[in-house]
């Protein structure tokens, strides 16, 4: 039987639809799994074992012309199953006329009617707490409705392989302990603030190695985090100010998605927004904080590793959550949700448990 998985969005989500991978593989061992993403994310799967084929579909190219040579691709395969997780028009449209004998997706794609199987996509918003609590769903159980029919309606957790090369290079930073840090985000209020950041690290044990993790883009920002450390008011400050930032070792864009994973899975702690980081710590059961600003984990998109915490404002506030996905700046122009998280209680649920 052959299978293909789509979905084209952000790393994170990419990760989460490992779940289905896995259930697949469970249940047809001998089948051919492809896998659809867009271009820039196929490190994820580096040497994944139960992958036949990655196609690759490049956003920067002319969108119709895309599409067209992706679909041409699929109908050559002859799937038996395409499951469609990306939720957007252009996969939706090489699903619905990809030839398969079964493809099925969620509603919100505007080519669903034209699926075998279209299910719910729902995410609690609008909101209250009270009206939706103990009703959250998290986005792999939304994932495995997808293929409930032909597995269970068990939940596997998403995963990924690092090499064996991915821990040899890890490896070259894992002496002692070590707390890995993402600060970064792509959306603006899913990021916690620097300063933020700054002051949970001066929290830490003078003898934990800090490593601040993220994609090149990130690399500047962890830097200003860096540099930030301690306040040198006087010569003693300055010297503790040396020595805790010679323990901080900026590996923004220095590691692979799975050279990332390798190391995280043993550190002591790994922190992070609410963001592809959360998920990558998630797929190898690494031990992780999140950190949530303007989104809640309501949304079903928190940690699913064994060890896992989630930090965010105590109080209610009125504005939160601003939306489904993160925005370009706080809507109300105070960042609250951000602000109001204080670096002591994020210590505390995560190294003193």
């Amino acid at each position: 039987m052959n299978f293909l998985i789509i979905q084209k969005a952000f790393p994170g989500d990419v990760i989460l639809a490992t779940s289905v991978v896995e259930k697949l593989h469970q249940f047809y061992p001998d089948s051919k799994i492809d896998f659809l993403l867009r271009k820039g994310n196929e490190g994820i799967f580096a040497s994944h074992p139960f992958l036949n084929n990655l196609l690759i579909w490049d956003n920067k190219k002319n969108k119709l012309s895309e599409i067209l040579r992706i679909l041409k691709h699929i109908r050559a395969a002859k799937y038996d199953h395409i499951i469609n997780l990306h939720r957007f028009a252009s996969s939706g449209f090489v699903t619905a006329f990809s030839g398969a004998k079964n493809k099925a997706g969620f509603d919100k794609n505007p080519f669903s009617f034209l699926f075998s199987k279209s299910v719910k996509h729902f995410i609690p918003f609008p909101f209250s707490k009270e009206e939706w609590s103990g009703k959250t769903i998290h986005e792999v159980e939304r994932n495995n409705q997808l293929i409930q029919e032909i597995t269970d309606n068990k939940i596997s957790k998403p995963k990924l392989y690092p090499t064996e090369k991915d821990f040899q290079k890890a490896a070259e930073y894992k002496s002692g302990k070590y707390i890995c840090i993402a600060p970064a985000s792509v959306w603006f209020t899913k990021q916690w603030t620097s300063h933020k950041w700054v002051e949970l690290i001066n929290l830490f044990p003078p003898d934990y190695k800090i490593y601040l993790l993220g994609a090149p883009s990130d690399f500047q920002l962890c830097e200003q985090i860096k540099s930030s450390i301690i306040n040198p008011d006087s010569y003693r400050d300055q010297l503790s100010r040396a020595c805790r930032q010679a323990g901080i070792i900026n590996l923004s864009g220095r590691l692979s998605f799975l050279e990332s994973a390798a190391l995280m899975k043993d550190a002591v702690m790994n922190y992070v927004n609410d963001s592809a980081p959360m998920h990558l710590a998630s797929a190898v059961n690494a031990p992780v904080t999140a950190v949530f600003c303007s989104t809640v984990p309501e949304f079903g998109f928190g940690p699913l590793s064994d060890k896992s915490f989630i930090a965010e404002i105590k109080e209610p506030l009125y504005c939160r959550p601003c939306g489904i996905h993160g925005k370009k700046s706080c809507p109300e122009n105070h960042f609250k949700c951000a602000e109001n998280i204080k670096p002591d209680d994020v210590f505390s649920i995560s190294l003193n448990q």
